[in-house]
């Protein structure tokens, strides 16, 4: 049968996933996996992409080795907004910094100085956050970057490891979406803010659409894995695309989805981009999806909380799996406190517990005191901002919707899925786990002549996978809370 392999990596792993399928139905096995920490070195946190590469490598051997031939096409997907400079002879100037790098401080009020944040999202869509393509660029610039003054080409992560793989250079369109560099209405370069910014034109390169068939990979690392002539495709690059692209979502209008994960994601898909003074106001982005969609979403803290209180927990000398952590959130007593989970202290990693606690202290409430209730003050805020984010959603499309089309590894963990439909009052359909795998590889198929276009994938993912349905409890409990809860937002 048909072997698709998915490179999925993200902020902290990475996974080589083969997809084994007869065209009926789709089957996903993990072929490799491996670890992506960040490293902070002198001059800020980098990616350590050369041994993504080798991680990389050595998931398409063992591809090779258990699949051979069947193998059809590799794609891969990754988080947004990080890239690569690469000089004249395709050489990488230094190490891709990462998104949470400390040179963000200070350069939205640069940036703004010199086009206000209305005119940038006018053009791209896209609101001014830490994490945006655009601040590292701009504080490149600001200091003088010899990288930025010798680069001859921009690749965002995906795009360097597939030039890496097959030898092409081009810039996936979904990954370019979340720079706040990309025209969301033509899908092309918004040379208004490059401009403005003062940025070399000369660095943004050909945009190709998820799809695009690169190259077969190079011979040496077809010699490398044993065997040649794989294709590269250009999947959905930025791993939300592929997530919702692999979510079997019901037609039309009342598609909304979330992608459970590190971020939390939710948002519409639609056909055209929504750049109203409202949207504006409310902080949605409209970035590029699969068949010239575009993903009207709002990036919410998502599982960082959960995931730092795990990781401080292990390094404090108590370590607990995620499956005892939502058993003691779930024991724990209901509404104790809240916080807002988009605040900035709850941004840069470390001492996650102590933050909630002085969050908590600080706004007045009862302060969380064991593991249990500082997890469900977490999460109970999470599906209350949740919340916040819905009923925006609800305003600016003039729309009430009925059900959540839910994926991504957060889904396993029950306890926020149903707090999720508790908080919003409607049905969360929670399937699949591997929304992001899935998407894909049904690009990867498309690109191949395997499956027609999206909505063919979309099926062959709903006949694949189970899925978990839950139905919302305790309306006015829920309603109360989010009224006390939306007291503390901003505070």
């Amino acid at each position: 049968m048909p072997v698709f392999l998915a490179i999925d990596l993200g902020a902290g792993s990475g996974r080589v996933i083969a997809g084994i399928t007869d065209l009926k139905t789709l089957r996903l096995e993990e072929i490799h996996r491996f670890d992506n920490p960040g490293t902070d070195l002198p001059g800020g946190s980098f990616w350590n992409v050369v041994g993504l590469y080798r991680d990389i490598a050595e998931g398409l051997r063992r591809g090779v080795e258990k699949y051979g031939k069947d193998i059809v096409a590799i794609g891969i997907d990754t988080w947004g907004c990080d890239f690569g400079l690469l000089d004249a002879h395709g050489r990488l100037l230094g190490l891709p910094h990462q998104y949470r790098d400390a040179r963000h401080e200070g350069m939205p009020a640069v940036m703004h100085a010199k086009i206000p944040e209305a005119e940038v999202y006018k053009q791209t869509g896209i609101t001014t956050n830490f994490y945006n393509s655009s601040l590292h660029l701009l504080a490149e610039k600001q200091l003088g970057s010899p990288a930025l003054s010798s680069a001859d080409e921009l690749l965002f992560v995906p795009d360097l490891l597939a030039f890496w793989l097959c030898g092409e250079k081009a810039v996936e369109r979904t990954i370019a979406s979340t720079s706040q560099l990309l025209d969301a209405g033509t899908g092309d370069w918004a040379w208004g803010v490059i401009d403005a910014l003062g940025l070399p034109r000369s660095i943004f390169g050909k945009i190709v659409a998820p799809g695009t068939v690169l190259g077969k990979i190079r011979p040496e690392v077809a010699r490398e894995i044993g065997m040649e002539g794989i294709p590269v495709v250009a999947s959905a690059s930025h791993d939300t695309a592929s997530a919702v692209a692999g979510i079997p979502m019901d037609g039309g209008s009342d598609a909304l989805w979330l992608s459970s994960g590190t971020w939390s994601i939710m948002g519409l898909e639609t056909r055209e981009p929504i750049r109203t003074p409202e949207a504006f106001a409310a902080r949605c982005c409209n970035e590029l999806g699969v068949e010239n969609t575009v993903r009207f979403l709002k990036n919410i803290a998502g599982l960082w909380l959960i995931q730092e209180c795990k990781r401080q927990w292990a390094l404090d000398g108590d370590s607990l799996s995620y499956g005892e952590m939502a058993k003691l959130a779930e024991a724990a007593p209901s509404f104790s406190a809240f916080i807002d989970p988009d605040d900035a202290i709850f941004a840069a990693p470390g001492q996650m517990p102590k933050k909630i606690q002085d969050w908590c202290e600080r706004t007045g409430q009862a302060v969380p005191q064991d593991k249990g209730t500082i997890l469900r003050v977490a999460s109970e805020s999470l599906a209350l901002k949740y919340r916040v984010v819905f009923e925006n959603f609800c305003k600016l499309s003039g729309k009430r919707f009925e059900r959540l089309h839910a994926g991504g590894g957060g889904i396993q963990n029950a306890f926020l899925a149903q707090a999720t439909a508790d908080a919003l009052g409607i049905e969360v359909i929670a399937g699949p786990i591997e929304a992001t795998s899935c998407g894909n590889i049904v690009v990867q198929m498309i690109a191949t002549g395997h499956l027609p276009d999206l909505a063919a994938g979309r099926q062959l993912v709903r006949e694949s996978f189970s899925f978990d349905n839950y139905h919302p409890h305790d309306r006015e409990k829920w309603q109360a809370a989010y009224e006390t809860f939306t007291g503390f937002i901003g505070r």
